[in-house]
């Protein structure tokens, strides 16, 4: 299948979801070899699959992980540049629980990601979640929401980011 993920000549629209894993304290974040800023591991939903589908299939392909997907923790409309085109991006946080699979319990690791036909390494840190104000975590509004548990009752937080 195709992700959803296009490009017109105004920008590029993508809708993503993304898993909030949260283990002993600390969450599991992604980041580019070649960024310092984090975000939370996920990927594009391809046409015709549910929000959990791309998540296990993700979860799966990139770093061998059985996930559970639990509830919907944020949505969030996000306003960025890529590839130095605007971005309309809608992305669906879930939390999440691994079950099975061989992924370290601590530290970092590295695995493959592929997008609009590129591959490269994406790291993976497990990252205490008293320590996220020391870090670039993106979208920004994630670190309070985050730390204060916003989503993880039930119910659902929305936010807006606009990049300036």
């Amino acid at each position: 299948m195709r992700d959803i993920l296009f490009t017109t000549d105004d920008g590029i629209f993508s809708y993503r979801v993304a898993g909030v894993c949260v283990r002993d304290g600390c969450v599991l974040l992604q980041s580019a070899t070649d960024d310092p800023a984090y975000a939370f591991p996920g990927g594009h939903v391809e046409f015709g699959e549910t929000n959990e589908e791309t998540l296990i299939r993700e979860f799966d392909e990139e770093i061998g992980a059985r996930i559970k997907v639990g509830n919907l923790l944020w949505t969030a409309e996000i306003f960025m540049s890529w590839n130095g085109k605007p971005c309309h991006q809608l992305c669906l946080y879930y939390n999440i629980e691994i079950v099975g699979g061989d992924v370290p319990e601590t530290g970092s690791f590295t695995a493959r990601e592929q997008i609009e036909g590129r591959e490269f390494d994406i790291l993976y840190h497990w990252v205490p979640i008293d320590t996220l104000d020391n870090i670039e975590l993106y979208p920004p509004q994630t670190k309070k929401l985050l730390s204060e548990g916003i989503g993880s009752t039930g119910s659902t937080a929305h936010f807006v980011y606009k990049e300036v």
